[in-house]
């Protein structure tokens, strides 16, 4: 596969953050159910009086109810439209967009840049608190309540198991034909001044309900109900266990996705799409979201 531009198109890329709440996840869905791919899209093709939908490509799928600070998307425009709106697109799409999704930067990408396999990793905060009384009323949408009081060096001392390449098959909804190995490069737990334990979580990429998966089964450590060595023995086991818990989707926010250097663009694209396997496994396709 190629990210080469096709003749007469312009590679563009948006920086976007989006309330999740009210949508039922990223991906442009049938039945008129509301999605921030088809809010963008409609929006864009509004804006720059186009017959057509120009279609979006993102760095990372969220689901339903999940949140956003640092999405990344691309779109391919005809050179004659970005060059009638370039000046002014990121204006008239302020005034489009509802305001819970916003676009903050739009710009021409580098060569090779596409803004899924081109990253080269993913962050995401999961955010929940164990206070006795509950979530503070102006956070509930972002933060889950625990109602039993956590042990965050536990939680830390069983996230130290899982970082690394695995296969997080025990973690992931599967898909057909798609791998479920992954490097966990970060997966830390810290409890602030107002008593929120943020999840920090960051890898490569992600499987479908990886890190909410992940997160339910190290809050069953930090609340005593599972040792400390629970989760690693989970993840050796390399199927699907009914035992973890998926966590809410409203905690979760994609914070951030990182890129190399524009030269290194083009190569990272190619790499991200290659087959991966660990030794002795038969690996499967790319990809999936979080």
């Amino acid at each position: 596969m190629s990210d080469e531009v096709e003749p007469g198109l312009v590679r563009v890329r948006l920086d976007l953050s989006y309330d999740g709440k009210d949508f039922s996840g990223w991906a442009r869905q049938p039945l008129g159910r509301r999605t921030v791919q088809g809010e963008i899209e409609d929006a864009l093709r509004t804006v720059t009086r186009s017959a057509e939908t120009y279609d979006l490509t993102v760095a990372g799928r969220t689901d339903a109810g999940v949140h956003a600070r640092g999405q990344v998307a691309h779109v391919d425009l005809p050179e004659e439209v970005w060059a009638e709106h370039r000046e002014k697109l990121l204006r008239r799409l302020a005034g489009r967009l509802p305001h819970d999704v916003r676009i903050w930067r739009v710009a021409e990408a580098p060569s090779g840049f596409n803004a899924r396999f081109s990253a080269i990793w993913r962050r995401y905060a999961y955010r929940v608190t164990d206070n006795v009384g509950g979530v503070d009323p102006l956070l509930r949408g972002h933060v889950l309540w625990h109602d039993w009081e956590l042990d965050v060096d536990a939680m830390n001392a069983a996230s130290a198991a899982l970082l690394g390449e695995h296969d997080f098959a025990a973690y992931c909804k599967k898909r057909e034909g798609a791998t479920t190995i992954r490097t966990l490069q970060e997966l830390s737990w810290a409890r602030g001044d107002d008593g929120i334990i943020t999840a920090t979580v960051r890898a490569d990429a992600f499987c479908h309900n990886m890190v909410r998966s992940l997160v339910g089964a190290l809050l069953y450590v930090g609340d005593g109900h599972r040792g400390v060595e629970w989760p690693g023995t989970v993840l050796a086991a390399a199927v699907r266990d009914s035992s973890v818990h998926v966590v809410k989707p409203h905690g979760l926010t994609l914070e951030e996705v990182g890129y190399p250097a524009d030269e290194l663009l083009a190569a990272r694209s190619k790499e991200a799409r290659n087959l991966r396997t660990l030794p002795g496994s038969s690996g499967g396709g790319a990809g999936g979201c979080c």
